[in-house]
């Protein structure tokens, strides 16, 4: 069953995918994917091994809901910039279809954590195969070569969000920086509950405890602004150590400015 956290974000999902005001490609794939028991089931899971086995913070369906709508919300900014995917600077496709691969990778991008931590990029991504074909042939029932191409997308982005892997699509490099967004502290609140508090010498949730908030706007100087807030320093660590990384390897770098603050005091301008 869902929760109701998870409710609300699939509300949000569907509609920011609508406000796109497509042809429909990407609210058919988001119906089918928010309403698909396998893909719940595996998240549930992939969260129990992330935290119980683990004891990391949350990979789970609140984790990869989030990532795919920051990724939704980085990829609107984007085109109101008159900013180009991939797939419409190659004339594979529209924007509609690249929005529903950075979704579909977004959502799915960590089942692999149901297998363990080492290599779960590529865990998930044999993991996500069957399911985006699934999905896909239904939703590309008319077009072989999108539904190819939509799927090899998707599994790029999958493939690439920890940052660690050669990517070449903005589209790819719009769900490694999503990934990088969800670091909020009701993320690692369930480890620290778990494990009667932030161990010590653990700076990872010592600095996940302390983000507030994170917000992605536009920018004034490029296309997407990411605002962090934090309640105290130490969560610079996430910033410096996480977010940033996956930022400097992102083909989406050229468009996003990043700012952190400190208990509503002036932001310190990292790019």
């Amino acid at each position: 069953m869902r929760s109701q956290k998870e409710l609300a974000i699939d509300a949000k999902i569907l509609e920011t995918v609508k406000n796109f005001g497509l042809g429909g490609k990407t609210v058919e794939a988001v119906k089918l994917v928010l309403e698909d028991d396998e893909v719940q089931a595996m998240q549930e899971y992939a969260n129990t091994v992330s935290i119980m086995r683990l004891n990391f913070n949350d990979h789970g369906p609140v984790h990869m809901r989030t990532v795919a709508l920051n990724a939704l919300i980085m990829m609107g900014l984007l085109r109101d910039a008159g900013i180009k995917t991939n797939l419409e600077k190659e004339d594979c496709g529209n924007f509609d279809d690249s929005l529903s691969a950075v979704f579909l990778a977004g959502i799915l991008h960590d089942l692999g954590m149901t297998i363990g931590r080492q290599d779960h990029e590529m865990h998930s991504v044999y993991l996500a195969y069957p399911i985006l074909d699934r999905f896909l042939r239904k939703v590309y029932a008319e077009n072989l070569q999108k539904m190819v191409t939509v799927r090899s997308l998707a599994l790029e982005g999958i493939f690439g969000h920890m940052g660690s892997r050669t990517i070449h699509s903005l589209e790819a490099g719009v769900v490694q920086i999503a990934d990088g967004c969800d670091m909020t502290k009701g993320r690692a609140r369930i480890p620290l509950i778990v494990a009667g508090g932030p161990r010590p010498g653990d700076i990872h949730q010592l600095s996940a405890n302390s983000i507030e908030d994170v917000r992605i706007f536009p920018g004034k100087e490029k296309p997407i602004r990411i605002e962090i807030q934090m309640s105290s320093e130490v969560g610079l660590f996430q910033i410096e150590e996480i977010l940033l990384a996956k930022i400097a390897t992102s083909t989406a770098k050229t468009y996003i400015e990043l700012y952190a603050l400190v208990d509503n005091g002036e932001p310190k301008r990292y790019l």
